[in-house]
């Protein structure tokens, strides 16, 4: 009677062995494609569609005041260069970050005041200023009052101390221009001293406080 021919002991564990090495394998590359997945919605939210600042200074106050973290809404803005959704889009009275025009990297947050009139249309500001009869919008920016195509508006975000300044200002605005100011007056850099900032330097909209949480509140 011959001898079994059976497979010899030893190969049965390193069968399992190969096995167990290729399910490591694949619960590895299944894991990096999950980080890479989640990497990719992360940053794509990030650059186009929401992003945390932190406020740095006390121009903003007492809206906004130093070290406080705010979430900015990019995708309106974004979508609106594009010709979609303009009603969304940034307004008077809407608080937003963007670039330094001075070059130096920096972002400020600020209160957008007026905006230039459609790209095609006529304004008439009603004085004999530069304005007249043409496609721009004209701020007067007057001892703290602020004029917009010699309408007063109403600045019921101020403190008692940045209603009155010794400043006066015109400015004209053409189509994609944004005039804007720091709630607090005293203290603030903007459009009083860099002048309008265009469309393409605006990063997004301040919609929401989440830091601290004691704090946390939409923004207006």
């Amino acid at each position: 009677m011959e001898p079994s021919q059976g497979v010899p002991p030893a190969a049965a564990p390193e069968a399992g062995e190969s096995q167990d090495k290729h399910e490591l394998r694949r619960e590895i590359v299944d894991f990096l494609k999950l980080v890479v997945w989640f990497l990719v919605i992360f940053l794509s939210l990030k650059f186009f569609v929401i992003e945390g600042f932190e406020v740095q200074g006390d121009s903003m106050d007492p809206t906004l005041t130093n070290n406080e973290r705010i979430l900015v809404l990019k995708l309106p803005h974004q979508l609106s260069r594009i010709g979609l959704f303009h009603s969304l889009d940034v307004t008077a009275g809407d608080i937003v970050v963007f670039d330094s025009p001075d070059g130096s990297g920096k972002r400020y947050v600020k209160r957008v005041i007026a905006t230039g009139p459609a790209a095609g249309s006529t304004v008439h500001a009603e004085s004999k200023g530069p304005a007249d009869a043409t496609s721009q919008t004209l701020v007067t920016f007057d001892h703290g009052d602020v004029f917009v195509n010699n309408r007063k508006i109403e600045q019921d975000y101020l403190m008692e101390s940045a209603r009155v300044s010794p400043e006066h200002q015109e400015l004209a605005l053409a189509p994609g221009d944004f005039y804007v100011l720091g709630d607090n007056r005293p203290v603030s850099k903007d459009s009083r001293s860099f002048k309008a900032i265009h469309d393409e330097a605006i990063i997004g909209k301040a919609v929401l406080r989440f830091w601290p949480l004691s704090k946390i509140s939409l923004l207006r």
